[in-house]
């Protein structure tokens, strides 16, 4: 009865002192034991058994089993423990596989590389052969306009005749095929163009700066640069 005064005076001076809840709850365990250690005595006492077992809790969720007998008490603590798996010293982290594979250009992007490689090699190719095609068209057609003509109206095409109708002689195939042979007649280039600028540039208002009037006064000249 003594243990069970004093370890009532123990919580009730821990509670004043304002114990953790573990340790107020440990006392009280104790005293709850006691009790019980009381109770089993007297029931020994009236029924001749030795003996009595009682399992407690714990707050690390551990077991404890309390062996009651006339004796002190004896308490006997099992403990679980959860084995903690340790992982291989060699463990790589988590992301290293993740980054190593952004690394490391796949098949695909190699292909992507590729293409874009060809692609810049066929532009550059394609640029140069353009360039040079270009180069080639400009200095034929830079011979073909200095070439001489004798003819006139043979040296004019179908689609220059066509462009030069609409555009320079307002539609009038009449007055087109008239001015070729008038043309056609003089002997010099002087006496050409002056019946150009009278009869036709000022009577029909062309206008120098056009392309269409420009190719027409410079196939006059290959007309007339032989002689």
């Amino acid at each position: 009865m003594e243990r069970v005064r004093a370890l009532i005076n123990k919580l009730q001076e821990q509670a004043d002192q304002g114990a953790e809840a573990s340790l107020l709850l440990m006392t009280a365990q104790l005293l709850q034991a006691a009790l019980q250690e009381q109770a089993s005595a007297a029931s020994v006492h009236r029924n001749g058994n030795s003996k009595v077992a009682v399992v407690l809790p714990t707050l690390n969720n551990s077991i404890q089993k309390v062996v009651v007998d006339p004796a002190p008490v004896v308490v006997e603590t099992v403990v679980e423990v959860t084995p903690k798996v340790q992982e291989p010293e060699t463990a790589l982290p988590s992301d290293w596989l993740q980054s190593l594979m952004q690394e490391i250009p796949t098949l695909a992007h190699q292909k992507e590389i590729r293409e874009l490689n060809d692609v810049m090699s066929q532009q550059l190719t394609g640029a140069s052969l353009n360039d040079k095609l270009k180069q080639g068209a400009v200095e034929v057609a830079d011979v073909l306009t200095r070439e001489p003509v004798r003819d006139l109206k043979k040296a004019i095409g179908i689609n220059d005749r066509f462009v030069f109708v609409q555009e320079l002689f307002r539609g009038d195939e009449v007055m087109y095929e008239r001015s070729i042979k008038t043309i056609n007649s003089f002997n010099i280039l002087q006496e050409a163009e002056y019946w150009i600028e009278r009869e036709l540039k000022l009577k029909l208002a062309w206008d120098d700066s056009k392309e269409t009037v420009r190719h027409f006064c410079q196939l006059v000249r290959r007309r007339f640069s032989s002689k």
